[in-house]
């Protein structure tokens, strides 16, 4: 009985080592993979420019990418809980984010834009959103600047663009407010759907980490400042835009 008691002890001390401890050869992005050109799916991969720079991360720090792919709302909370060393997502730096993580420096500027049916003529200026219903994506600065700028717009708020697009298609909504490249590539593949010329406000992207963590925040910030210097960013912007 000893030697089984000691048995189970040793298997229990290896478990708690080993079996829960965090690989040291990896680094591991957290992302949702709906937002071409910055995340998309191509066939069971998830590609795009932040997989890109997340590439160029992990091989200054010598380890082994693995992107983990969630819902946009849920990506602080993975960081928050140690599942994930860093976020990627085309997200932008917000006052309220701000309390929950730390951010890099500024790599990517989008304008907000709005997406409507071809033909719909209701929104000719920012003003005109009011009174309108709207779809977003949950969490997003899009879903923040309606809510605080508006007092009677109707907001639906989904997980993914493909679904706000269906909501504009069907006539649930009157129109998406979303970031201009992914608008883009989302009108590519709805042709039923057109960008109106009406920009609300310009978007800043950074990388997010744990709050606290200064030495991966350093290593990241040292990796964007190599690659905008080197015009890598713009590259990946234009390389999966074309896509």
């Amino acid at each position: 009985m000893k030697r089984l008691f000691k048995y189970f002890v040793c298997l229990i001390t290896m478990f708690m080592l080993f079996g829960c401890g965090k690989d040291d050869s990896k680094i591991v992005m957290v992302t949702e993979s709906g937002f071409a050109p910055y995340e998309y799916r191509s066939g069971d991969e998830v590609v795009g420019v932040d997989v890109d720079i997340a590439r160029e991360i992990a091989k200054e720090l010598n380890k082994e990418l693995v992107i983990k792919d969630v819902d946009f709302g849920s990506i602080i909370n993975e960081l928050n809980s140690g599942k994930a060393d860093f976020a990627a997502a085309g997200m932008s730096i917000d006052e309220e984010r701000k309390k929950s993580v730390d951010f890099s420096i500024e790599y990517a500027t989008s304008e907000q834009v709005v997406v409507v049916r071809k033909g719909y003529d209701k929104i000719k200026s920012i003003n005109d959103l009011e009174n309108k219903t709207i779809s977003v994506q949950l969490g997003t600065v899009a879903d923040t600047y309606l809510t605080d700028k508006f007092n009677n717009v109707k907001l639906f708020r989904q997980k993914k663009f493909l679904a706000a697009a269906e909501d504009v298609k069907t006539g649930k909504s009157d129109c998406i407010v979303m970031d201009k490249l992914p608008a883009i590539e989302l009108v590519k593949s709805n042709p039923e759907l057109e960008i109106l010329n009406v920009t609300l406000f310009t978007d800043k992207y950074a990388i997010a980490v744990k709050k606290g963590n200064t030495e991966l925040l350093n290593k990241i910030n040292s990796v964007l400042e190599r690659l905008m210097k080197e015009g890598k960013i713009e590259e990946y912007i234009i390389n999966h835009s074309s896509n």
